[in-house]
C-alpha cells in the first residue's frame, strides 16, 4: 500500500479504551464488560470510529465500585447506592463499618488461637512472651530464646532443653524463676560478705548453679566453666550481674572454675563437650 493510501490515525478520544481502563483500575477486561452489561458502569464516550471509551466520571465511578466491593457490598447493592437518590450511602457505610469491625475482631481472635497452637506445637518454652516477662521479670527479653535457638539449635544440649521445656507447665517455670531468684540473692550475699572462690560456701553455690543449668540439659563441670566464662566476656551477662552487684559475674566465674578444679577439671583448658 502506498503511503498516500494509508488512512490517517484517528485523533485520540476524550477517554480510555476498555483495555487501558482495566489496567488503570486493576480489574480484568472481562469484569468491565460484565459491569457494562449489568449497567453498573458503562463507558460514556465514543471515538470517531464508534469505540466506547471511559471518561473521567466513568473512572471515578469505577473506583467507587471497587471500594464498595472491597468492603463486601454485593454488586446489586452497589448499583442502588450509586444511583438511587433515596438510599443513604453514609448510613449504609456506617453499617458496613460495624460489620467490618466485628470481622476484624473475629479474625484477631482466630490469629490469637493459631498463635497459641503454634506455641504449643513448638519445642521449648510453652509460654507467651507476656507470660515470660511476667514470670522472669521486666528485664527478661523473650527474644533470648529465639537467639539461643539460632546459636545452639543443632546441638544435643538444645534438643534436651527443647524436650524438657516442652513438658513444663507455667507452675514449673514459676518454680524455676523462684530458684534463680533465690540463687542470685545467695550469690550476691556471698560475694558481698567476702566469701572466697574455692571455699565450702562458694563450692556449694557453684553446685547449685550447675544443678540449675541441668534443669535444661545435662551440664558437666567443663560446660559450666564455659558458661562461666561468658559472665566476664559477654556484655549482656556482665551488665546483668553488675546490676546486681558490680563484679559479681567475675566472682561467679572464679567460683565455678575453683569448684571444677576440685572435681578434676582444669578450667584453663575446659571445652564444651
Amino acid at each position: 500500500m502506498r503511503s498516500e493510501d494509508r488512512r490517517p490515525e484517528e485523533p485520540p478520544a476524550d477517554g480510555l479504551t476498555v483495555g487501558r481502563t482495566a489496567g488503570l483500575v486493576g480489574v480484568s477486561v472481562k469484569t468491565l464488560h460484565h459491569w457494562d452489561t449489568i449497567g453498573l458502569v458503562r463507558p460514556g464516550g465514543r471515538t470517531r470510529a464508534g469505540y466506547r471509551v471511559y471518561g473521567d466520571d466513568d473512572v471515578a465511578r469505577l473506583h467507587r465500585v471497587l471500594v464498595y466491593r472491597e468492603i463486601g457490598i454485593p454488586l446489586a447493592a452497589i448499583g442502588r447506592l450509586l444511583d438511587d437518590p433515596e438510599v443513604d450511602a453514609r448510613e449504609h457505610l456506617h453499617r458496613q463499618r460495624e460489620q467490618l469491625a466485628e470481622r476484624i475482631s473475629r479474625l484477631e481472635r482466630m490469629v490469637g488461637a493459631v498463635d497459641r497452637m503454634l506455641l504449643e506445637s513448638k519445642p521449648g518454652i510453652r509460654l507467651t512472651p507476656e507470660e515470660q516477662v511476667e514470670i522472669f521479670g521486666d528485664d527478661w527479653d523473650p527474644a533470648r530464646t529465639e537467639e539461643a535457638e539460632e546459636r545452639w539449635g543443632a546441638t544435643e544440649q538444645w534438643a534436651q532443653y527443647a524436650e524438657r521445656a516442652a513438658g513444663m507447665s507455667r507452675e514449673d517455670w514459676e518454680g524455676v524463676a523462684a530458684s534463680v531468684e533465690a540463687l542470685t540473692a545467695d550469690l550476691a550475699t556471698a560475694y558481698g560478705t567476702g566469701v572466697a572462690p574455692g571455699s565450702t560456701v562458694a563450692d556449694a553455690l557453684a553446685e547449685r548453679h550447675r544443678a540449675q543449668i541441668s534443669t535444661y540439659f545435662d551440664c558437666t563441670y567443663a560446660m559450666q566453666v564455659c558458661i562461666g566464662r561468658t559472665y566476664v566476656t559477654d556484655p549482656g551477662y556482665v551488665a546483668h550481674y553488675d546490676a546486681i552487684a558490680p563484679g559479681l559475674g567475675g566472682w561467679l566465674c572464679a567460683a565455678i572454675a575453683a569448684n571444677a578444679r576440685a572435681h578434676g577439671v582444669d578450667p584453663e583448658s575446659a571445652v564444651w563437650e
